[in-house]
């Protein structure tokens, strides 16, 4: 947050966009923060806009949350300057350039900062945060976390203090570790494999998600058969396949033409692809060279 806020030195800033999209499936953490602290969410959100000098904030709530939507507009009834925009259900719509584009209707140019159109964008949790840090002092201790699968015999959304262990996080949930066969940090989407169930819980977790059977375990993967279906898909415009194979061969200089860093890791490549591909861990790698050549 301070590094987005920073960086509004000097630009003219009209809008706060609040991201509650929440786009991908399973997670309904920023569904539940959203109809337990609506009011802590406006008051967060005004903080942004009088900190930055926008006119007004707008907060984007896909329609298949309508209860929290409800209740955001009650909560933002008192202030002129407050909008809640209800979305089209629609994934990833919880991108930064997505969301600006459905909330505004300004297209944020490849490689540019929304900063560029005049807007600033928040996560709900962070306004929140910010709001109880302002008026009582508090700092981020705890966060709600989505805990689901197969395997979880109690699957809701916990309030959860940051630094817990994610297997006492699996016990609170009634979590049989028998016939897990995959832990994954995040959404189905775009969470990473967690490696040690003892790990802690982190202020970026939104999920702790058990697998089990076919749900755990990848297709055999194929030769790509140049579908294009990568491409159709990709919401910045990329060659998904193109900047894959470049990570895969160490090829930065041409993955980094490509637009790997643009890449915003949604999956959707590598969910759509027909030959099981994992085109989105190859971007990662792609990624992670690019970064280290540039050190």
């Amino acid at each position: 947050m301070a590094f987005k806020l920073g960086g509004c030195k000097g630009q003219e800033i009209d809008t706060v966009v609040i991201n509650g999209a929440e786009c991908e499936p399973v997670l309904t953490c920023d569904d539940a923060l959203m109809r337990a602290h609506p009011a802590e969410i406006v008051a967060g959100s005004r903080l942004i806009k009088m900190a930055v000098g926008a006119g007004r904030v707008a907060i984007g709530v896909e329609c298949n949350k309508p209860e929290a939507i409800c209740r955001l507009r009650e909560a933002s009834a008192a202030y002129d300057d407050v909008s809640v925009v209800e979305l089209q259900t629609k994934y990833p719509q919880g991108g930064e350039r997505q969301l600006v584009q459905a909330v505004t209707g300004r297209n944020v140019k490849p490689g540019c900062l929304p900063l560029t159109v005049g807007v600033v964008v928040q996560n709900v949790s962070t306004v929140c945060a910010l709001y109880r840090a302002m008026a009582f002092g508090e700092p981020l201790v705890s966060r709600i976390v989505t805990v689901a699968g197969d395997a979880i015999a109690r699957p809701a959304d916990y309030l959860v203090p940051i630094g817990m262990s994610i297997s006492e996080l699996l016990r609170q949930a009634g979590a049989d570790l028998d016939r897990i066969d995959k832990l994954v940090a995040g959404g189905p989407m775009m969470g990473r494999v967690i490696e040690y169930i003892d790990a802690p819980v982190t202020k970026s977790m939104s999920a702790v998600l058990a697998l089990s059977g076919h749900d755990a375990f990848r297709r055999k993967v194929e030769p790509c058969v140049r579908c294009g279906r990568c491409v159709d898909v990709c919401p910045n415009a990329l060659e998904p396949y193109l900047i894959a194979t470049c990570g895969k061969l160490g090829m930065v200089d041409d993955a980094a033409q490509a637009g790997a860093m643009m890449c915003m890791e949604c999956g959707s490549c590598s969910y759509v692809c027909p030959s099981a591909r994992p085109i989105t861990d190859m971007i990662r790698v792609a990624k992670y060279l690019i970064r280290k050549s540039r050190k």
